[in-house]
């Protein structure tokens, strides 16, 4: 069998950098031992050893003191080709999670824990369980309400694991109620918003529902059909000859916000913001989109888009308008100007 070449400088480093940890977390280790789990010889890991016991962190003198070093057992490794380290540095200095930062993970990883596609995740628990231990302080107690979308989702995933057909009633956008009998295919969300991407009978294409949308839900007995050459979308939004443009100023920053939105990939600096197009299937979608990032997206054509809009935003302020504290106008940007 050839020799196996010598590590080369930057495989030393990773190795270095997973062979210190190895050895704390395993406290007492047989060179021999090591030598096999990392795929070694013995002579890389006792010099890995001796080059670990001369490195440290220099103190505010910039020099090294007795502390400032690696230490490990000598006799135990000289005599007995035991590895242990008595001493290290740090390893602990490793920022942390503040206790806010960890909660807001926290809150989102419960989030996703609610959800039926990730129930029972061990990999979330611990995740969970990691973060709850390693911050600076204790993180808030958080728990994320149950709605009646996830008593849904659940329904919905029942459906689509048993291959049946799923019937329900849905209110789209514009109000419009409906019973509809679909194949469900795929479970999708889009920021707080849960989708099912299903194939609906009633319209004999492809249809999104927003699960928050859906009631009444029953799982039928009547088997999904077979839908292998049917091509299910990536991304949940796709144009058609109804949709309509909107000319819009958006704040850089928020423009990577509104790519499934965008109708072609042009652009103009307009002041500090930017003029972009985008497509729309409705006016309740843009209401809705302009309620999800409030001053950053102005209005700007057509007429009858702004003045959707405008009249959304005024029958808002309208319900404060009794307030006595509360005047039109103040501190509530018009998104059409």
């Amino acid at each position: 069998m050839a020799a196996r070449k010598p590590l080369r400088a930057p495989d030393k480093l990773v190795f270095l950098l997973a062979f210190v940890p190895y050895l704390l977390e395993r406290r007492v280790v047989d060179v021999a031992e090591a030598a096999e789990h990392f795929g070694l010889s013995e002579r890389e890991i006792r010099d890995a050893v001796r080059l670990i016991a001369t490195s440290g962190l220099p103190g505010e003198t910039g020099t090294y003191q007795a502390n400032d070093l690696f230490d490990i057992d000598w006799d135990s490794f000289e005599d007995d080709d035991v590895i242990v380290i008595v001493h290290h540095v740090a390893i602990d200095d490793a920022p942390r999670l503040s206790a806010r930062e960890a909660s807001a993970l926290i809150a989102g990883l419960q989030y996703l824990s609610a959800s039926p596609e990730n129930a029972g995740s061990a990999q979330l628990a611990a995740l969970l369980e990691k973060l709850r231990l390693g911050t600076t302080g204790a993180p808030s107690r958080l728990a994320v309400a149950e709605t009646e979308a996830d008593a849904s989702l659940a329904t919905i995933r029942e459906a689509v694991a048993a291959g049946r057909q799923l019937e329900f009633d849905y209110r789209n956008a514009q109000g419009e109620r409906g019973r509809r009998r679909v194949d469900p295919l795929r479970i999708a969300s889009l920021g707080a918003d849960w989708y099912l991407q299903a194939f609906d009978h009633g319209r004999e294409d492809m249809r999104n529902f927003r699960i928050d949308r859906m009631t009444e839900l029953v799982v039928s007995e009547r088997p999904v059909d077979d839908h292998s050459d049917r091509e299910v979308p990536d991304t949940l939004f796709h144009g058609s000859e109804d949709d309509f443009d909107v000319v819009v100023d958006v704040a850089a920053e928020s423009l990577p916000l509104l790519a499934d939105y965008l109708a072609d990939s042009t652009t103009e600096q307009i002041g500090d913001r930017l003029r972009v197009t985008l497509r729309l299937a409705h006016h309740h979608g843009l209401k809705r989109l302009i309620a999800g990032l409030p001053g950053l997206v102005t209005v700007v054509a057509p007429p009858e888009a702004r003045a959707a809009v405008a009249e959304w935003a005024d029958a808002g302020l309208a319900g404060y308008r009794d307030e006595p504290d509360v005047r039109r106008g103040v501190g509530t940007p018009d998104p059409t100007r």
